[in-house]
């Protein structure tokens, strides 16, 4: 890699930075609609950049910003980014694997030695959680509905196996959703289990879809990318919870929302 370089994610809620300087690599992140004073501070901090760009805001930062930049396709840059941290971060899953990417909304790579290849998306996401629970309830701000999150119990909103089949002896979990949000006409919830609901359904949603697709392309793992679950426990112990139900292996990276600022970085 060269000196001073930088890959840049400008995603649809947050703009991701990873810059080489001196051989050291950093990792940033802001808010999109900080992208003036975000930009304004890498510039400043780190002279001289030679920057690729990716995601869906990147001709926009190209054009304002760096008119020189390159510009690599977000799902390339997304799973490179993801194979260079399953290396640094010394994770062994085999060459074949879902890659996950749950950001505003989530999209679904399979990975089979060296190619890979998108096969699916949906508009459920860390976006919905966001918008959906600002509209639940009246709290406004990712990590604020997060933390209200955990005080939740989902059971006092959505009605469970255990709720149909009360007394009589359940062929599966009584703990699993029968019908999400199906006592939302009741009175006895809080926001909290509201929120609780939300991303349980999101979780829900996310590893069906994602068990079909593990199915079909025949693979038992799922690395786990994007901005949504970091720092949100609930969705991500549902997640988990989940996916080891129906037997696809979960695998979190530590900087997973950094994946496709990183695929950019190294094309530098």
């Amino acid at each position: 890699m060269l000196r001073n370089t930088a890959g840049i994610d400008a995603g649809g809620s947050l703009i991701k930075m990873v810059y080489q300087e001196n051989g050291r690599m950093h990792f940033k992140k802001f808010p999109i609609n900080e992208q003036d004073s975000a930009i304004s501070w890498l510039k400043l901090s780190v002279p001289s950049l030679k920057v690729s760009l990716t995601g869906g805001k990147s001709s926009v930062i190209q054009k304002k910003y760096f008119p020189e930049s390159q510009i690599i396709p977000e799902f390339q840059a997304t799973c490179e980014g993801t194979r260079f941290l399953l290396e640094a971060e010394d994770k062994s899953i085999g060459d074949n694997y879902l890659i996950v990417n749950i950001g505003t909304g989530t999209s679904w790579h399979v990975v089979k030695g060296d190619k890979a290849e998108r096969i699916l998306g949906s508009g459920i996401g860390g976006g919905t959680f966001t918008g959906l629970g600002s509209l639940l309830t009246k709290v406004r701000g990712y990590h604020q509905l997060t933390c209200l999150t955990e005080e939740g119990n989902k059971g006092h909103v959505d009605m469970l196996v255990k709720d149909i089949y009360e007394s009589a002896e359940s062929p599966i979990n009584e703990e699993l959703t029968a019908a999400n949000f199906a006592k939302g006409n009741r009175l006895k919830h809080s926001e909290a289990d509201r929120l609780a609901s939300l991303s349980n359904m999101i979780a829900e949603t996310i590893v069906l879809l994602t068990s079909q697709a593990a199915a079909i392309h025949q693979v038992k793992s799922a690395v786990i990318i994007g901005s949504a679950t970091v720092g949100n426990n609930p969705l991500r112990q549902a997640l988990e919870f989940y996916m080891n139900m129906v037997g696809v292996t979960p695998v979190f990276l530590e900087k997973r929302e950094f994946c496709g600022a990183i695929g950019a970085h190294i094309t530098v």
